[in-house]
């Protein structure tokens, strides 16, 4: 079936872009900015997003439901959606497109069907998509995957990985672990390269054993602080995937920590600007308030003092 209307929650920076290319692409697009940041309510407006006046009415107009919003709200999202359909008996195909962990989504999944909705798993790689060509994919599955994919008539570059919830998940984990993983790690040892002194001397060797590394590093962290926030929720996800698999979460445990560094500092700027911004808000153990952690960061699992 051909959606006719595509409803998105919410319509943030990666949402909004969605919702732009659908338009351009025929689809009918709404949401409801209802308890919404300003800043959301523009980014919707810009897009020309339909805004409704609630979730019952959402529910009852849309073919398709994404969810696109921060992994600690994904929960939320989901239980104000089943309570809408079922005080209205709608049946929409809610797709969850958050970057939570394959247990987490089919926690969703559940809450959702239970409510009487269809459900999908989607994971979303890449920037927020423009009109045209696209490198912005979502990796989706489950039963209801192949009706995402009809998204493809309409500009999305949707693709279908496998029949079970949760494997579009998995795929999201796996990938964010080596992008915004490497990231963080990135920006943990360039700030301790800046507090040992090195710092000079380590970009020298960068730029003479690993130029595009190093261009990579100089797009990636200056690009990170603002949206650290929503990666702390991200790195503890694919923490738990990891550990649900028997492998360690602790690596992303410590990206998760960084993020929280970052997220706090409010740096901006180049590599170097954040990178010092970053290295004077660490305090050595011992030696006034530690660097930020989360209750259940590495540090906190392994004992270490």
């Amino acid at each position: 079936m051909q959606a006719r209307t595509v409803a998105i929650l919410s319509p943030g920076d990666m949402g909004h872009a969605t919702g732009l290319v659908l338009k351009e692409g025929g689809v009918d697009v709404v949401t409801c900015l209802k308890g919404r940041s300003k800043r959301t309510r523009d980014l919707a407006a810009k897009a020309a997003i339909e805004d409704l006046p609630d979730l019952e009415t959402l529910v009852r107009r849309a073919d398709i439901v994404l969810s696109i919003v921060a992994p600690a709200q994904a929960r939320d999202v989901a239980r104000a959606l089943a309570r809408a359909v079922e005080s209205t008996g709608a049946r929409p195909l809610v797709v969850d497109c958050n970057a939570i962990s394959p247990t987490t989504v089919t926690e969703i999944a559940r809450i959702v069907e239970t409510a009487g909705a269809r459900f999908a798993d989607a994971g979303i790689i890449g920037n927020p998509p423009k009109p045209g060509p696209q490198s912005t994919r979502y990796y989706v599955s489950g039963e209801h995957a192949p009706e995402v994919a009809s998204l493809n008539a309409n500009g999305l570059d949707v693709r279908v990985v496998g029949e079970k919830v949760g494997q579009a998940s998995a795929l999201k984990m796996c990938y964010a672990a080596l992008t915004k993983g490497l990231t963080a790690l990135a920006t943990e040892l360039h700030v301790a390269a800046e507090r040992t002194g090195m710092d000079e001397h380590l970009r020298t060797e960068l730029e003479l054993s690993q130029p595009e590394l190093l261009r990579w590093i100089r797009r990636m962290v200056p690009t990170m602080p603002p949206k650290a926030w929503r990666w702390v929720g991200e790195m503890e996800e694919i923490a738990d995937t990891f550990e649900s698999l028997g492998l360690t979460p602790r690596m992303l445990e410590g990206a998760a920590d960084i993020y929280r560094l970052a997220e706090q500092a409010s740096a901006t700027g180049t590599l170097e600007e954040v990178v010092g911004r970053l290295a004077a808000e660490v305090r050595p153990p011992g030696r006034g308030e530690p660097a930020p952690s989360g209750p259940d960061s590495a540090r906190a699992r392994s004992g270490a003092g």
